[in-house]
């Protein structure tokens, strides 16, 4: 028993570790937030396009082509709540 006990809180120190060592982005593409909460890059991208997630488009390598990026602090607001309700158009 003692054995088992011994592996679990070796177990538990690895795995605090390696949670230590995750690279924290200041930002994220849709890509990658899309990976990171299970849900494909189109619904994630209609999210971003319909206010549903706060993100802002940025210029990326050479020309006049923008992506989506989203905050570390987004990410994990969708994470614990998910998008933010649709907006109902007024007019």
């Amino acid at each position: 028993m003692n054995e088992i006990i011994a592996r679990l809180e070796r177990i538990e120190s690895l795995l605090f570790d390696l949670s230590s060592e995750r690279v924290r982005k200041e930002y994220y593409t849709i890509s990658e937030v899309a990976q990171i909460v299970g849900r494909s890059e189109y619904t994630v991208r209609e999210w971003a396009r319909h206010h549903r997630i706060l993100a802002e488009k940025s210029r990326v390598g050479c020309g006049n082509s923008t992506e989506w990026r989203v905050s570390h602090e987004e990410l994990t607001r969708i994470q614990n709540e998910g998008p933010l309700p649709i907006r109902k158009q007024i007019g």
